[in-house]
């Protein structure tokens, strides 16, 4: 029994001189940051440079967008840059260079889905863009979404355009977005104040990044705050493939991998096989180009034109989106929507009941919303104060019964709502009706 305890007492010991010894956040930025400068492959920081010597050598550009620390992005960083063999070869032919916060990035360049905490664009040293890569539908797993055979192919098709260039420049203007509200993240008004045009590195350098969803969440609260309806662009950004119908295999460029019946993508006569050459004339190097032209199709639908491969001949398809598509993108996983339930649930965690769930308790076809998480703290405990609890059902809220997944309730407030309202909401607990109320917050 002694030396059990003493074997146990020993393992604790262990354990908790581990965590006392594992490193802190600003520990890992700034290691990373003297890792990187001593490799001396990837310029760090520093797009100035990476344009100067893009200039002079007549590479392109490769820039690396990834959230320090964020061990998912390491892992795929020592993955991509370090130890494949196909990739390494490849990076070597641009100018390449990490930036690890968003502080003073020039947003009428760099233009890309901010709920991602790694994204690659390959460009010129004009600032004409190639493309994109780097995909995801999930919090935490980007199986399906990313891999190395698709970087590799992205970062192919980049080197061959940049070889066409400027012969292809006008296929390539689209993929340059129009200006957004403001041209740096520091200078929105959610943000101004906060923070500089730079990490401060003399002082705490993880308080003074901009980390890339901040920018999202930015550009929501500039038009909330001015009781002006959210853009559906910006509550439903970067719609994933999936979200039209289209699965596609991540270790190709765009290659559709199978179709969802019913679906946009099926009624184009897509088929399992074909690689799409072509969107609305751009070029594509991978998934992320994808949602790039799908990003800006408006909300209230368009066609998409398509050039595809198939068994070796090429034709034309045209992707019809009806008036509100986007919608029926998942966009649970993002951070952004934390902000939104903030705003519209009072920090409620909501999920549709499965059909059976609603047979059972009588309310089939109708709203019906399972609260699967109660915000603590702050704004998100609001809905706690206002007397919501765990695995309540939402039936109706504010006199509505057709949102059917909170997405809907996030897009439903986003458009028609301010803060300062107040709306009725009717749950189910035990079986029984109650009504309780929620006000729209900042």
């Amino acid at each position: 029994m002694f030396k059990s305890t003493m074997a146990f007492v020993g393992l604790l010991f262990i354990a908790q001189s581990a965590l006392a010894q594992k490193p802190t956040r600003e520990q890992k930025v700034r290691a990373d940051k003297a890792e990187v400068e001593a490799e001396g492959f990837w310029l760090y920081n520093d797009l100035d440079k990476a344009y100067q010597l893009a200039r002079e050598s007549g590479k392109p550009i490769l820039v690396t967008l990834r959230c320090i620390p964020c061990e998912e992005c390491v892992k795929l960083d020592d993955d991509l840059v370090d130890t494949d063999p196909v990739i390494r070869p490849l990076l070597e032919q641009f100018v390449c260079v990490r930036i690890v916060g968003t502080n003073g990035l020039d947003l009428n360049t760099f233009q890309y889905d901010t709920d991602q905490s790694f994204a690659l664009f390959m460009l010129n040293a004009d600032k004409t863009i190639y493309g994109r890569f780097g995909t995801r539908s999930h919090r935490t797993d980007w199986i399906g979404d990313v891999s190395l055979d698709g970087m590799a192919r992205a970062l192919e098709g980049a080197l061959a355009l940049h070889k066409q260039y400027p012969n292809n420049k006008a296929s390539l203007i689209g993929k340059t977005g129009k200006p957004l509200e403001f041209d740096a993240p520091e200078k929105y008004p959610a943000l101004s104040g906060k923070y500089t045009d730079r990490l401060n590195y003399s002082g705490d350098v993880v308080k003074s990044c901009i980390h890339c969803h901040q920018i999202g969440d930015a550009r929501r609260d500039f038009y909330w705050e001015q009781s002006q309806p959210i853009p559906e662009q910006i509550l439903f950004p970067y719609p994933h493939p999936k979200a039209v119908g289209m699965i596609l295999d991540p270790d190709q460029r765009a290659t559709v991998k199978d179709i969802i019946a019913g679906s946009p993508a099926a009624a184009s006569g897509l088929l399992p096989g074909d690689e799409i050459v072509l969107m609305n004339g751009q070029p594509l190097l991978s998934m992320a180009d994808v949602q790039w032209i799908l990003h800006h199709v408006p909300a209230e639908g368009g066609e998409v034109a398509l050039r595809v491969r198939r068994d070796g001949e090429v034709i034309t398809a045209l992707l019809a989106l009806g008036s509100g598509w986007r919608q029926a993108d998942d966009i649970s996983w993002r951070v952004s929507s934390w902000g939104m339930r903030g705003i519209a649930t009072g920090g409620l965690s909501l999920k549709t009941l499965a059909d059976d769930e609603k047979q059972a308790l009588g309310i089939e076809g109708a709203m019906a919303l399972r609260i699967t998480h109660v915000g603590q703290y702050n704004k998100h405990a609001t809905a706690k104060r206002a007397g919501f609890q765990v695995d309540d059902i939402l039936i109706s809220y504010d006199g509505r019964t057709d949102l059917r997944r909170e997405a809907d309730v996030f897009a439903y407030v986003g458009r028609n709502l301010k803060h300062g309202d107040v709306v009725d909401v009717e749950i189910l607990r035990s079986g029984k009706h109650h009504q309780l109320t929620l006000p729209i917050q900042e």
